[in-house]
């Protein structure tokens, strides 16, 4: 039912990959000899050869981010610009763009996911070139190219810089730590290690007691990868002539062309309100913080302390810390209440199967419905140093049925960077893991409950990527609620429930400094928004940023902070004028979380409709129509505001 996923033979799925591309030239060309040509003759087989494509591709990037290595890094660079021709030359392939234009006129069968196939291919294809001339076509083609190296470059210089940092210390840079920061960091001669990979240095950033080494470990982290400024320099002025090719004013332009959002001063606009309403708020819990680090004898705080300073005011006032609840929340443990929690949610049931993985500590899992196995689930949680950093799900395989009738059944990893177990000590999760599980899991979910027939618009294939995080976000939200909580909360080594009272003291403070935490998100997505609006240098780069930290942050990082270096999201994945997505998708997302509180969280039949109009329909339909067919209308931005506890 399921294919098994290899991790080895690297450079055997590199020949597939080359194989497969020159196959599916020679089978397009035969398919469009088809009289009349239909979707049935044409665009089925044609979504079949370029998933079973993508589906290779996937395998080997993949690989590539959860087991790094130098021949993964070597055979991924030598076949991303290979991928990158082949689906420019299609996108400007003038047969198969007239061949969707006839099947869009002629064809009167078609349904409306195979509308909403065409549409989109026929979109993309003019996004892609299509009907340029030939010397136009060659130039896009080459800046797509060097584009797919420079995002692959930047991405593997913040690995390699993450990596290549460690700051060992003593004794009594570490007292007062919680233990099991200790444990994690500890070495063989009994000193301790702490790096730029997330967990790590997240638990110095907000327990180190050492001022001048958390000074040191933000620099080394916030100055990552400073070759990538000349790298994303280059990257913003392909994107300016790419988008002049197709004649769009800017990049910020042709990235709508696919999303929800009509424009990027609507976009800029729905970001400065929401900032309007965030930053005095903001501006109010850094004076508190600040006047309670002061009555610690630290007159003026700096970045570098604002992690460790939150979590004293954090525990101060609500009595938090974060490590009184790791012991309550073991990786494995976590991971069956969560599956436990979804399955009172939505119906769904998790069952473990052994199958081969790439890494001991990965566990596979088939999902079923109404005792029918519906996809397959990988979860890869734990941080590895030849795994990239956060976390993410990828996509394997939709679903689909194939033009012979065949039914394949989706496949997606969810990748964590979680503490990783040791021989004497399991894998203990911070409650803002569980949120990023959840997450993830959303992601997941959006991709393998999919019922939609068209591979191409199955699953969050064809997904409008402002609309993509609306399913991952509303999920999360639940990492807070009590009636979640108690269903996997339990003491690793008691079993004890988690008490009543550390859950109130966690949901009162969830939203401590919430705003502080929203104009920090308006700050990188209105920053992504101009800088894609032109093509600045790398000096005009950072003077945006400062411009966008004067208008919506509320504490400026040191001068030597180069954030962007390391900005991942917009520079070497898919977020380009498009990290207000996240914001966005919020919206959704909190007016759909509030219909199930509303209701006590558990509603079989709210929970089903809304299984079926947005976990099934994947991009089978515009986001925002599938939203308002769950919600009977358009979302308000009051729920935003109540999520994020900011008054109206």
């Amino acid at each position: 039912m399921f294919p098994e996923f290899k991790s080895d033979n690297l450079s055997e799925k590199e020949k597939s990959i080359e194989a497969k591309m020159e196959s599916n030239k020679k089978e397009v060309e035969s398919l469009l000899k088809n009289s009349p040509l239909s979707f049935a003759n044409f665009l089925k087989p044609y979504q079949t050869i370029h998933t079973e494509l993508s589906d290779l591709s996937t395998e080997l990037s993949h690989i590539h981010s959860v087991k790094n290595s130098e021949e993964s890094q070597t055979i991924y660079t030598r076949v991303i610009p290979k991928l990158t021709e082949y689906y420019t030359d299609l996108g400007q392939n003038e047969s198969v763009y007239n061949a969707f234009l006839e099947i869009q006129k002629s064809d009167k069968t078609l349904t409306k996911e195979q509308k909403k196939v065409l549409d989109n291919e026929i979109r993309d294809f003019r996004l892609s070139g299509v009907g340029l001339a030939q010397d136009k076509k060659d130039k896009l083609k080459d800046l797509r190219i060097r584009h797919s190296e420079l995002t692959n470059q930047f991405s593997q210089n913040v690995l390699n810089a993450t990596n290549s940092f460690e700051m060992i210390l003593s004794e009594e840079d570490v007292k007062g730590m919680p233990e099991g920061e200790l444990v994690a960091a500890r070495t063989e001669d009994g000193k301790y290690k702490f790096t730029l990979q997330f967990p790590s240095y997240i638990a110095y950033m907000t327990y180190g007691p050492n001022r001048e080494k958390r000074k040191e470990l933000y620099k080394a982290y916030s100055t990552r990868a400073p070759e990538n400024g000349k790298i994303l320099e280059e990257i913003l002025k392909i994107k300016k002539e790419e988008a002049s090719l197709l004649d769009f004013k800017n990049y910020a332009e042709l990235s709508l062309a696919t999303k929800v959002a009509d424009t990027p001063e609507q976009v800029l606009g729905f970001l400065r309100n929401l900032a309007a309403k965030a930053k005095p708020i903001a501006e109010k819990e850094l004076k508190t913080l600040r006047d309670f680090a002061k009555e610690r004898g630290q007159e003026e705080i700096e970045s570098a302390d604002l992690m460790f300073y939150s979590e004293q005011l954090k525990k101060e006032t609500f009595d938090y810390e974060e490590e009184k609840y790791r012991p309550y929340l073991e990786k494995e443990s976590v991971t069956k209440g969560t599956f436990r929690f979804l399955e009172s949610l939505l119906g769904i049931q998790f069952q473990e199967v052994k199958t081969p993985v790439w890494h001991p500590s990965v566990l596979c899992y088939d999902l079923v419905i109404d005792k029918e196995v519906r996809s397959r689930l990988y979860l890869d949680l734990e941080a590895r140093k030849d795994k990239k950093g956060g976390a993410w799900m990828h996509n394997w395989k939709p679903h689909f049925i194939d033009e012979k009738g065949k039914e394949t059944l989706p496949i997606a990893f969810v990748i964590g960077n979680f503490p990783a177990a040791t021989k004497d000590h399991p894998s203990l999760l911070k409650p803002n893991d569980v949120v990023t599980l959840f997450h993830e899991l959303g992601h997941a979910l959006h991709h393998l409950l999919s019922r939609v027939g068209e591979a191409f618009v199955s699953g969050v294939n064809g997904v409008e990527w402002d609309a993509v995080e609306f399913p991952s976000q509303f999920l999360e939200n639940f990492a807070y609620e009590p009636k979640v909580l108690t269903l996997f909360a339990k003491h690793y080594q008691t079993g004890e429930t988690i008490p009543q009272s550390f859950i109130d003291v966690m949901v009162n403070a969830k939203n401590f400094q919430s705003a502080m935490g929203v104009v920090r998100q308006l700050e990188f997505a209105i920053f992504d928004m101009l800088i894609h609006l032109d093509s600045p240098n790398e000096e005009g780069v950072q003077k945006i940023l400062e411009q966008v930290r004067d208008e919506v942050s509320v504490i400026k990082p040191p001068s030597f902070n180069r954030f962007q270096n390391s900005f991942s999201h917009i520079f070497a994945g898919g977020y380009a004028a498009g990290y207000y997505s996240y914001k966005w998708a919020e919206l959704l997302s909190a007016n759909a979380y509030f219909s199930f509180v509303d209701k006590g969280v558990f509603d079989l039949k709210l929970a089903e409709h809304f299984r079926k109009t947005v976990l099934e329909k994947g991009g089978s339909e515009n986001a925002m129509v599938l939203f308002r067919d769950f919600y009977g209308k358009d979302p308000e931005i009051e729920a935003l505001l109540r999520l994020n506890g900011i008054a109206a």
